[in-house]
């Protein structure tokens, strides 16, 4: 499952050719990418045809592209610089990439990849692609439009190059994710106080901080050398802190590398794999040494256990397990 930082290298690679353009045509070839869609591939293509993208969003792992009625101005619809200025969009376009959903920008002459479900041809600009095609081989993701409402504490909505105060409807109920400059440390520390359960299962809390899968809580709370059962009415402030900057650090280092990939089925929008899973520090790592540990000349195996239905990886030595621990 594609984590925060896989989401945010497609954004940022996907607005540097969608963002302005106009969608001249919508190809609908397995509706059931579109079950999301509660009015059906007509009623989809139908308000997708002749919409200008402006701009691409994401708040958590969920992406979006708020639509304007117009289309781009004459010429290869590159985005003006006043696009902010644009009327506020009242819909847009939301991608869940699922398990194996790929966004992938491709010339007209590039032959159909084996899975691909939807194709948005754009309107022309000078050496880019002109197809948006979505591919999916487990049909766990899918497209589909959404309102558009403003958000509750009247920042903008998530991350992105013209920030607007409005939120994907299916997105208003998560919370801020660690890099969104709008997080707030003090909100998340009285409600993560308030919770009365496992850190990690705070981690993963899409309603207390957004954007945290399994892979990056346990790489987070193995830089900040604590373990997952901390019970969080009990964590102390400087520890919640730790975490928290621990997250960030290990979703920045993610995205430097273009996110992780334990699945050949993830790419970025030109088709790149991420590489970032080379330098895992915990998870994955069962019966191999501490990284940490090994440099201070210890020695110290890494363990799995199992937590929800998946899998922890911790150091036995730097993340001692808690007496009171919350499971």
């Amino acid at each position: 499952m594609p984590e925060l930082p896989e989401v945010e290298v497609v954004r940022r690679g996907l607005v540097s050719w969608v963002r302005g353009r106009t969608i001249t045509s919508v190809e609908v070839l397995d509706p059931r990418s579109l079950r999301r869609h509660a009015l059906g591939p007509e009623d989809f293509a139908g308000n997708l045809e002749g919409a200008r993208v402006l701009d691409v969003v994401r708040r958590g792992k969920f992406l979006w592209m708020p639509l304007a009625d117009s289309p781009a101005p004459s010429g290869n619809g590159i985005p003006a610089d006043d696009l902010a200025d644009q009327p506020a969009p009242a819909v847009a376009l939301m991608a869940h990439l699922g398990m194996s959903g790929q966004l992938l920008m491709q010339d007209p002459g590039v032959p159909d990849e084996k899975h691909l479900k939807v194709r948005l041809r754009l309107s022309p600009a000078d050496g880019m692609p002109g197809q948006l095609r979505f591919v999916d081989q487990r049909i766990f993701g899918g497209l589909f439009l959404t309102t558009l409402i403003p958000t509750d504490d009247g920042g903008p909505g998530g991350l992105a190059e013209s920030p607007l105060p409005l939120i994907a409807e299916e997105a208003a109920h998560i919370a801020r994710d660690p890099l969104d400059p709008w997080f707030s440390f003090d909100t998340f520390y009285r409600r993560l106080r308030a919770r009365k359960t496992g850190l990690k299962r705070a981690l993963l809390d899409q309603g207390l901080v957004s954007g945290i899968g399994n892979i990056y809580a346990d790489e987070a709370l193995w830089k900040a050398q604590l373990h997952f059962a901390r019970p969080t009415d009990t964590l102390r402030r400087a520890d919640a802190l730790r975490v928290l900057d621990a997250a960030r650090e290990v979703m920045a280092d993610a995205l430097a590398a273009g996110g992780t990939s334990f699945d050949s089925l993830y790419v970025n929008v030109n088709g790149a794999s991420g590489y970032f899973d080379r330098s895992l520090n915990a998870y994955g790592r069962e019966g191999l040494e501490c990284k940490r540990c090994a440099a201070a000349g210890r020695v110290s195996l890494l363990k799995r256990e199992q937590f929800m239905n998946r899998s922890s990886y911790t150091c036995p030595v730097c993340q001692p397990r808690p007496r009171n621990g919350r499971w």
